[in-house]
This record gives structure tokens, C-alpha cells and sequence, in this order.
């Protein structure tokens, strides 16, 4: 993965590549940003920079063996941790990332390394409730791996997905050698969720914070897929910086995905309006049904069309980021959502957002938001 792969974030990768030919390399780094912006790959990107020894033209080479090893995460010194799990686990035993490597190789290489974190958990079957974990193991298996010396290159790398997923007692393991590593020792923490890890962990680590992909880098791919000028101009706007969305439009406005969240978003939407209040028993159900990724994308897309419905209300439809039947829905919707209940029905979403994150009980969580949401409609 070169940085010429990555799309967009021009300005963030100069800004890798000089502290790298600086020497000003960070032993602990933390990129935060959604899985969409592409934060993996540029993770990774960085990282065959910094192992290739024939730089041209202010990137990696992408043909030395080195190159060649990290494109296919098989290279000896750059190593891999990721919230892991699987069912019907024998009692005691312990699962860790390395047992799922091949997996993991195969995801990367089926979506470019830009995938969800429950893509990555529908690809270990993991069902609708279970989740990955980053154990105490794994930690331990971390420290055992680093103290090795490098095989090929100056530095090992250790890249950990979604450091977030780590109980505590995982965290408190790697804690010491956060601080202070082993020389040409580098971690790189890639979290969607930094405000949930330990501020031991992040008080230790550079943040790199990566950001929405611009408009014009996201049309540019749109066009690549066929699509028209105009329509791959309004894609990519309605996009929203993620790639991962782009993936979801370009497949079209069936997409199951998308689909059942603007189903549940106009369902809670009509209840609530006509107060309808068993009916809204129902709706939670069948929300807390959903696995917990599903859940939070419902809860994003609720407050992108509560925000787009209220740019229709105040007259702002000109820069709408809507089309289709979600168009044709806020357009009619729109005059329920006023000056009055905006900020509350975005608290409410924030506040489910943060429960379901916690480990809340769905069917509560959701339940207590539907009936707030729908005092705020009527």
C-alpha cells in the first residue's frame, strides 16, 4: 500500500512522509477516523514507507521485496492485532488475532483495506450479538513478538485495529512498553473510537487524526466506476467523506444496508407522528434485533436526515445531500422538524449512540428513544 494508493488526505500524507524523512518518528502513534476515511490503509501506508529502502518520487517503491511484503501483510517485521472472537469456544480456551491471519489477509485484500469493523465480524461468522475482543493474551503475545529483534528491516511494527476493543487488563499489559519500547520499536494504534481508550493509552501515543476524504477525490472514483459527471458529483457529496458510503451508493439506492436503515428511520419517524405509542414497543424490537454495528449505522443515518430535513425546513434545500425516496420522504417530513427540537432529537441520538457503545441493553436503549423521539415530533 503506497500513499499514491490511498484516495485523498494529500495534505496528511506530506506530513507523514516529512517526519519520516525527518527522523521525527514517533514510537506511538494513534490515527483516529472512521473505518470509511481510509485510517487502515494509511496506517499501513506509512508504514511501507517507512520499511522501504528505495524511496522514488516521495513515496515507497512498491516493487522491492520489502514493498511486496507489506502489500500482502506477510512482511516479518510488521505485525497485526485485531478484535477477534468465535463461537462455540471450549471452556478456557483463547482466541487471538494471529489464528485469523488468513482471514484478515483476505478481507484486506476483497475491499482494498476499508471495511467495518462488522464486515470484519461477519467475516469470523460471528452471528448478530458477538463481538471481537482484544484479550490480555493478545497483549502478552504483543510484548513476546517485539522483543525479538528485526528480521529485515530497521524497524518492527506492531499495528493494532480497534484498540478499543481491549478490556482493561489487555491495556494495562501493554502499557509499559507504550512508553517505553524497545529501540526501532513502533506501534500504531488505528481507532474509530479514541475517547473509549484508557487516557493512560492515548497520554502515551502521537495522534494522527484523519479526516473525511474530500469531494473531488471521492467523485473522481465514482467517475472511475462508470458513473456520469453529475451523478458521480452528487454521490460523492452525499458520500459524506466516507468511502464506505461511496461503496453503498455506487451499488445503488437498493442497497440492503441503507435500505433497512432509512426503513427504520421513516417507520420511527410515522409512529411518532401519530403517536402511535405500542407500535413503538415494536419498532424497538426490532432495532435491538440488529447487531450492534447495525445499530450505530441506523443511529448515524438518523442524524444525517434529521440534519438534512432541517436544511429543507429552513429553506436550505439548495445544498441538500438527499435524493431518491429519502428526498421525496424529507421533503414532506421536513415540517416536523423545527428550531424547537432539532438539538434535542440530535441529544437523544447521541445519548443512544453512547449507551449502545457502553454495552447498553438494546431493547431499553431503543425503547426510552423511540418514546423521546416521538414526544419531540408531536
Amino acid at each position: 500500500m503506497r500513499f499514491a494508493d490511498i484516495i485523498g488526505h494529500d495534505d496528511l500524507k506530506a506530513r507523514l512522509k516529512a517526519q519520516i524523512d525527518a527522523g521525527r518518528i514517533s514510537h506511538a502513534q494513534l490515527f483516529s477516523g472512521e473505518a470509511g476515511y481510509g485510517t487502515l490503509p494509511l496506517a499501513l501506508a506509512y508504514v511501507q514507507y517507512l520499511f522501504c529502502p528505495s524511496h522514488r518520487e516521495g513515496d515507497s517503491c512498491g516493487v522491492c521485496p520489502s514493498c511486496q511484503q507489506v502489500a500482502s501483510l506477510a512482511h516479518p517485521d510488521l505485525h497485526f492485532v485485531m478484535p477477534v472472537n468465535k463461537r462455540e469456544k471450549r471452556s478456557g480456551e483463547v482466541v487471538i488475532s494471529d489464528m485469523f491471519i488468513d482471514k484478515w489477509r483476505q478481507i484486506w485484500s476483497d475491499r482494498n483495506g476499508i471495511f467495518s469493523a462488522d464486515e470484519w465480524y461477519s467475516m469470523l461468522d460471528l452471528g448478530k450479538t458477538m463481538k471481537g475482543l482484544i484479550s490480555a493474551k493478545e497483549s502478552e503475545e504483543i510484548i513476546r513478538k517485539l522483543q525479538f529483534k528485526s528480521y529485515s528491516s530497521e524497524y518492527k511494527a506492531m499495528i493494532i485495529w480497534l484498540p478499543e476493543a481491549m478490556n482493561q487488563e489487555a491495556a494495562n499489559k501493554i502499557l509499559k512498553i507504550l512508553e517505553e519500547p524497545w529501540e526501532k520499536t513502533l506501534f500504531i494504534l488505528v481507532s474509530e473510537h479514541p475517547e473509549q481508550l484508557l487516557q493512560t493509552i492515548t497520554s502515551r501515543t502521537q495522534e494522527v487524526s484523519v479526516g473525511r476524504i474530500d469531494t473531488a477525490s471521492l467523485e473522481r472514483v465514482a467517475l472511475s466506476e462508470g458513473k456520469s459527471g453529475e451523478e458521480a458529483h452528487n454521490i460523492a457529496r452525499l458520500a459524506n467523506g466516507s468511502i464506505l458510503e461511496l461503496r453503498e451508493l455506487l451499488r445503488g439506492s437498493t442497497d440492503e444496508s441503507r435500505a433497512q436503515c432509512f426503513e427504520l428511520f421513516t417507520r420511527l419517524m410515522r409512529l411518532s407522528y401519530s403517536n402511535r405509542h405500542l407500535e413503538l414497543f415494536e419498532w424497538a424490537d426490532d432495532i435491538s434485533a440488529l447487531t450492534r454495528e447495525g445499530q450505530r449505522q441506523f443511529l448515524l443515518h438518523a442524524v444525517r436526515l434529521l440534519r438534512e430535513s432541517y436544511m429543507l425546513h429552513v429553506g436550505l434545500g439548495s445544498i441538500s445531500y438527499l435524493w431518491g425516496e429519502e428526498a421525496q420522504f424529507c421533503s414532506k417530513f421536513a415540517r416536523f422538524v423545527t428550531s424547537q427540537n432539532i438539538e434535542i432529537l440530535i441529544d437523544e441520538i447521541e445519548r443512544a449512540m453512547a449507551q449502545i457503545q457502553q454495552n447498553g441493553a438494546p431493547r431499553i436503549v431503543f425503547t426510552h428513544f423511540a418514546l423521546a423521539v416521538s414526544k419531540q415530533i408531536r
